[in-house]
């Protein structure tokens, strides 16, 4: 099995592959830290599993997903993040993601994914796949249906309470490129201020208040 692995953490990957090596002994793993390498990349490897941060430094995973799928529609793509809110898990879906784990999930579960998606099966991490059956969250606010990945990222950071500059590094953007984002988003959106922004992202199930508080002591 070739598994390609896109995370910007060094750490993080050489730490998942370590882990993947020692319970798949026959899968051989390439590591890439940027979106634009991998889908670059992937033409060159074609890896049975693409295993796929959201959060990466210069387009965002579910971007890399997008086009992936459009030049190789047979790409599986198994996200690997920390964002676990259903719109987030519906937005890698519909990209054409086969799988979604958290980096909170066991190694033995992370292991089962990447096997059940290179034999081309869909896999969602139990909690995950329990929410959206059950269809726990509130249902999405109209008005969030037709923002862009870009702008779900922009909005996810800020709610959690990341600085303007924060979210300019974390995307290599400038600070006035992530202020017309938030300005255009509250247009988009219909609100007139930063606070009402949180709001709506807490009230559309984006983020939770628990993550909320924690922003706040920060």
């Amino acid at each position: 099995m070739k598994l390609m692995i896109v995370d910007d953490h060094q750490v993080v990957r050489q730490g998942i592959a370590n882990l993947l090596r020692s319970m798949l002994p026959a899968v051989a793993i390439t590591e890439v830290d940027n979106g634009q390498d991998a889908v670059a990349r992937y033409g060159e490897l074609r890896p049975d599993v693409v295993l796929l941060d959201m959060g990466l430094p210069d387009i965002s995973g579910l971007e890399v997903g997008r086009r992936l799928r459009q030049r190789w529609r047979g790409a599986a793509i198994l996200f690997f993040t920390m964002h676990d809110e259903l719109p987030m898990v519906r937005q890698a879906l519909d990209v054409g993601g086969l799988g979604f784990v958290s980096k909170s999930c066991a190694p033995e579960e992370l292991a089962d994914a990447v096997k059940r998606v290179a034999d081309g099966q869909p896999y969602i991490e139990h909690p995950i796949a329990t929410r959206l059956a059950m269809n726990q969250e509130r249902p999405v606010d109209h008005r969030l249906r037709d923002m862009t990945q870009r702008e779900m990222e922009v909005l996810l950071m800020y709610a959690r309470g990341e600085s303007v500059s924060g979210i300019a590094q974390r995307l290599c953007v400038s600070s006035k490129t992530v202020s017309n984002h938030l300005a255009g988003l509250k247009s988009k959106l219909q609100v007139g201020s930063s606070v009402e922004l949180i709001h709506l992202a807490v009230d559309a199930g984006l983020i939770r208040y628990g993550q909320l508080e924690e922003a706040r002591r920060v």
